[in-house]
């Protein structure tokens, strides 16, 4: 009896996690137990990072300790810098992945693999991730990197070194929230490729790495992207009737709907529709928020009852563009929220490590004449 398929690993447990918990019926999602909704309004980026490295929500003089070591860490080797301005016309989640790799070499803990080591090196990438984003942006405009700046939290001092300007504390906290929601989300497509190689005892850095360049793939990370780029090709809300109906006819997708687990509204995107509608008033942009609104409440309505709904993408674009962000820039700035997540799924994988590798049915032909190459047709 041939073996039971099953394309894509759905539904398939490979392992045991302590790291986050779906509920992809009830749309229920939780950090070490916390609830997401509770983490997205009371909660700030780097105790998110806290609890997720170390298991636990962290008291005043932990966060304080922990908030000093991350902007401690942001500042890059000018050694990488001139790698990223070498590499300076690539897409930015070429460039993250390059940086990340460099700063391999200027680890003195690159080839310690114990869990606690594991984690120091986390915390220093995701406090230099943004460094290489902003660095290698500014580069390829032609300007300087802007230095790091030790008196703005982690969402603030990306903002401060990619625009050169201390941005408005809503601003700040917008990404804030941004990067919370992205921190972690179990075995999706990006943590699974990171603990793969993690599971062959290759360092952080290499795993962390493998995360970038699974992310960048639009089935996983690019949806964000491309839902702005809809919006901006819709125009005006009265257009977006027409707009989503010649897609969906022709058999195509609306991207920002839909989820690998969720089966209801993903809760991440609860957060970010609200502070979406809220910065697009303020900026005196409303009619993106309004055709957002009109896709999800008119045309995809519909589509509700086969468990299709808004996901964490689809608010998140529309977010990013208002900031003035580069559309392609939406995808690493995923990535910057999803640093802690690997490093998190790598130390799992490191403390009670298997090599990750499944199996394949062959079907091709067997036990063929080898035929000299002379004698062949």
């Amino acid at each position: 009896m041939p073996p039971e398929i099953i394309k894509g690993l759905k539904d398939v447990y490979f392992d045991t996690t302590t790291s986050s918990f779906i509920d992809g019926q009830e749309g229920k999602l939780l950090y070490r137990g916390y609830n997401i909704h509770d983490l997205a309004e009371k909660s700030t980026f780097e105790e998110v990072v806290y609890l997720l490295l170390y298991g636990k929500l962290p008291n005043e003089q932990q966060l304080e300790e922990f908030d000093q070591t991350m902007r401690a860490n942001r500042r890059i080797p000018d050694e990488v810098i001139q790698v990223l301005d070498l590499v300076k016309a690539s897409h930015p989640m070429d460039a993250l992945r390059t940086g990340i790799s460099a700063l391999a070499a200027f680890d003195p803990e690159v080839k310690d693999n114990s869990v606690e080591a594991t984690i120091r090196k986390g915390v220093r990438l995701t406090a230099q991730g943004p460094t290489i984003v902003a660095a290698h942006h500014r580069l390829r405009q032609g300007l300087e990197p802007v230095a790091p700046d030790p008196s703005l939290n982690h969402a603030g001092n990306f903002l401060k070194m990619l625009f050169d300007e201390v941005p408005d504390k809503d601003t700040t906290d917008l990404l804030d929230v941004d990067f919370i929601l992205h921190a972690e989300h179990g075995s999706n497509a990006s943590s699974f490729g990171a603990r793969v190689t993690a599971s062959t005892i290759s360092d952080l850095h290499s795993a962390v790495t493998t995360g970038v360049g699974v992310l960048k793939g639009p089935a996983h990370g690019g949806a964000a992207e491309e839902v702005m780029k809809m919006a901006l090709d819709i125009g005006q809300p009265e257009n977006a009737e027409e707009y989503c109906r010649n897609i969906l006819d022709n058999g195509g997708r609306i991207m920002g709907f839909g989820h690998r687990v969720y089966k209801a509204e993903d809760p991440r995107a609860r957060h970010l529709r609200e502070r979406s509608r809220v910065l697009s008033e303020k900026v005196g942009q409303p009619h993106w928020f309004q055709i957002l609104t009109y896709v999800e409440e008119e045309v995809m309505v519909r589509y509700r009852s086969r468990g299709i709904f808004v996901n964490v993408d689809f608010f998140a674009g529309s977010i990013y563009y208002l900031l003035g962000i580069p559309d392609d820039l939406f995808i690493s700035i995923f990535a910057l929220g999803r640093i802690a997540g690997w490093t998190l799924q790598c130390a799992e994988q490191f403390e009670d490590n298997i090599l990750l590798r499944p199996l394949m049915e062959y079907t091709g032909e067997m036990d063929l004449e080898y035929t000299a190459i002379g004698d062949r047709a």
